[in-house]
């Protein structure tokens, strides 16, 4: 399977199954196009009949002459003598192996406060309840779902954890004690806990700060962009906006961090709808790890993205990625989460096959010790697989989402971007369709564009390097 577009003036093509980016010139770009109409599976050999010589011919001859149709032949035969284009499909025979592996769990999602101190309009956690009640997670909890990670980690030595919310801060001592109690216990078990905090950060501080750097092997600090874009989503509950109080706070974290191991991370709308604005707003800040994600809710939510909205939403991405180019050139670059791509190894093949591995290697924790696959499914009963005390009790569920892979969702199965989103958001496809084994179509799209941009990125900058 292959992948064409052309972005930014560069002809682009994609071998999904060996991963190879190709930066052609026109005519080797046609031709390619002509020989994938043809055949998504093309060899060596059936590349050099005479009967690919006379379709090329007919299709193309009134452009190219026939010698440069023949040598555009011949660079294409080599890349696929390489095993770099018209590469066939290796990863469907290992799925059944993905699906056997014995569940190693390696992360906990903690929600340490079931509550929070700002009323953000589209909050997927209802201002920290999730379907549920307010509640503050204890250190005897808290110290329970770590032992339960280290006992469920097998071999696995580096752990991680996330401090979760509503706002975490607002269980700020729990917090402090449940990482002395990791690291007490890494000398005992032989492991190593990553931990990361996400905050609105409206109770940061200075002692809270110097915490963070000590301990926290990332931060996510959540901020919507542009000040009135910020306040009409993200206020206090008495409708006051948050942005002046949490950007300095921002601002002295992340440079205290020397801008690395931090995110900005924001979620757009379609009420602004040209949300590179808000990242180069982050930009100017001076922040240099950025996210900012697309909202998902139903579509009479007055602030949901709806299909018409995608043609804007393709247009932004592309807008930003030329844009980060030529800051990137005159040394003002910075990374944008969703453009991030590795191109020369990239993830294993189980987190290819089947992403964030949600209800197999990573579960949520609630304040009184639910488990549940992630943060988006905690209040979910049907989803609700068992407790700190009595460990998985459904593991059914655990099977069930082993088993979601790019190959049980028909949509994937065709799409050139399936080994980079891995399938997508399982809760939104539930949300959605009622299955974890399905897909979230407007978000595959902006997904697809994504990647894209992505890659054109790389390939611009590595073009002007080489030039």
């Amino acid at each position: 399977m292959i992948h064409q577009y052309k972005n930014n003036g560069y002809n682009i093509v994609l071998d999904v199954y060996s991963g190879s980016v190709h930066v052609m010139d026109d005519i080797c770009y046609e031709v390619t196009a002509v020989l994938n109409e043809q055949n998504e599976e093309h060899t060596e050999e059936s590349l050099s009949g005479p009967g690919v010589t006379a379709l090329l011919e007919k299709k193309l001859g009134s452009t190219y002459k026939k010698e440069e149709l023949m040598e555009a032949l011949s660079d294409i035969t080599e890349l696929v003598r390489e095993g770099k284009l018209f590469t066939k499909d290796a990863f469907e025979n290992m799925i059944e192996v993905v699906k056997e592996r014995k569940t190693v769990v390696k992360a906990l999602c903690l929600h340490i406060a079931h509550d929070c101190n700002l009323a953000c309009k589209y909050c997927f956690a209802e201002e920290g309840e999730y379907h549920g009640r307010r509640a503050l997670m204890s250190f005897e909890v808290g110290k329970k779902a770590l032992d339960f990670l280290i006992a469920n980690s097998g071999n696995r030595r580096n752990l991680e954890v996330d401090f979760f919310g509503g706002e975490p801060l607002m269980n700020w001592q729990v917090v402090k004690d449940l990482v002395a109690y990791g690291r007490e216990q890494e000398k005992l078990h032989d492991k190593h806990f990553r931990f990361t905090v996400t905050t609105n950060g409206v109770l940061l501080n200075d002692e809270i700060q110097e915490f963070i750097n000590q301990e926290m092997d990332n931060v996510v600090l959540s901020l919507d962009g542009r000040k009135e874009v910020n306040d009409r989503m993200r206020p206090f509950r008495n409708g006051k906006g948050s942005y002046d109080l949490i950007v300095p706070k921002f601002q002295r974290l992340a440079d205290s961090r020397k801008q690395e191991k931090y995110y900005i991370r924001g979620t757009f709308t379609r009420q602004n709808l040209d949300f590179a604005e808000d990242i180069l707003h982050f930009a100017d800040l001076g922040f240099k790890q950025m996210s900012i994600e697309p909202v998902v809710g139903e579509e009479s939510d007055p602030y949901a993205i709806r299909k018409e909205d995608l043609p804007a939403i393709m247009e932004e991405y592309d807008r930003l990625a030329k844009i980060m180019i030529e800051r990137e050139k005159c040394g003002k670059g910075f990374n944008f989460f969703h453009f991030m791509i590795d191109l020369d190894g990239g993830p294993c093949v189980a987190k290819r096959l089947s992403g964030c591995g949600s209800g197999t290697e990573y579960l949520a924790v609630t304040p009184w010790g639910d488990l549940y696959p992630c943060h988006q499914f905690v209040g979910r009963e049907e989803f609700l697989m068992g407790n700190v005390d009595d460990g998985i009790v459904r593991p059914r569920i655990a099977e069930d989402f082993r088993g979601c892979s790019v190959y049980s969702k028909e949509s994937c199965k065709k799409c050139f971007a399936k080994f980079y989103c891995s399938g997508g958001c399982m809760a939104n496809s539930y949300n959605f369709h009622g299955t974890i084994h399905d897909t979230y179509e407007p978000g595959c799209e902006m997904e697809r564009k994504r990647v894209e941009c992505a890659i054109m990125i790389k390939a611009a900058l590595l073009y002007d390097k080489a030039e």
